[in-house]
């Protein structure tokens, strides 16, 4: 079994549910008192979301990589970056480890092919919606994402995200928003809709069509990974 290094912290109330999902599919895969080998290392968000609504991508990208060579320098085999927006710094990120990064976007792109659909709702940070290092990557694997489509829309998606569910908030009215704005893409032609947060999942479960709940596919790429090897 490799050992998986986690670069979480943001926020970690989706982080603790990656640690809960890699471990439970672990056991599923081994059975008994079996456990995933994880090294994980936790940033403190509130260190790290001015310098990322400043747009000061320099400091952000600096912090994550000192943690990344962290994580490879205490033993991991493999990083999973445990937030969907950071991987706007995939790249910087892989640029200096020699370890392996095990990317979110490939591991959802993947799922959705198996499941033999093509085109996709994706919701998240307004940074995951309306910049291309998200959707560019899926595109790459033939699929056609779709965001919604008003700025307001977009923005209540973000708000609710940082000013919620990132502080463990989950409240129905923000529940019915994002149903509206789901239902809306489902509209629009959307096979199925990508919560490209990692926090969504606490707040949305199950719309019109099929949720790609990021957290749990990635979760599960980086056992397949741990156990199967590359």
């Amino acid at each position: 079994m490799k050992t998986i290094g986690i670069l979480g912290g943001m926020s970690w109330e989706s982080t603790q549910h990656y640690y809960r999902l890699i471990n439970e599919e672990v056991r599923e895969r081994l059975g008994g008192l079996n456990s995933a080998r994880i090294l994980l290392a936790s940033v403190n968000f509130q260190d790290v979301e001015p310098h990322m609504r400043a747009g000061n991508w320099d400091e952000v990208a600096a912090t994550l990589c000192d943690h990344a060579l962290r994580l490879e320098r205490a033993g991991a085999d493999f990083l999973v970056l445990a937030t969907n927006t950071m991987h706007k710094l995939a790249p910087r990120i892989e640029q200096r480890i020699s370890i392996p990064l095990l990317h979110i976007a490939d591991a959802t792109a993947r799922n959705i092919m198996d499941m033999g659909l093509a085109t996709v709702g994706l919701l998240g940070t307004r940074h995951t919606m309306e910049e291309d290092f998200y959707t560019a990557r899926l595109v790459r694997h033939g699929l056609t994402p779709l965001v919604p489509e008003s700025v307001p829309e977009r923005a209540e998606v973000d708000r609710i995200i940082f000013q919620e569910l990132c502080r463990g908030r989950v409240l129905n009215e923000s529940r019915r928003a994002y149903d509206d704005i789901i239902a809306k893409l489902a509209a629009r032609g959307a096979e199925a809709v990508i919560l490209g947060c990692t926090e969504i999942g606490l707040l949305v479960s199950s719309g019109p069509v099929p949720l790609i709940d990021t957290t749990s596919v990635h979760a599960r790429a980086a056992v397949r990974l741990a156990l199967d090897g590359f």
